[in-house]
């Protein structure tokens, strides 16, 4: 997941650096979505770990 909203912020770079605004901006929001869920998911799993007894990586 954390490399789909790499991928997708590279497009918004690429997008906002030829003008395409709307492109960019579309990109950019999937790319701060992605890059949340997946940091809420590693979150989770970083707990469901400790819980089950063993140490964080």
């Amino acid at each position: 997941m954390l490399g789909w909203a790499i991928t997708f912020l590279i497009i918004a770079l690429v997008a906002a650096f030829l003008g395409f605004s709307g492109i960019a901006a579309a990109s950019t929001g999937i790319a701060q979505l992605l890059f949340f869920v997946f940091l809420v998911l590693f979150i989770v799993a970083m707990v469901a770990r400790a819980v089950r007894g063993r140490p964080p990586v």
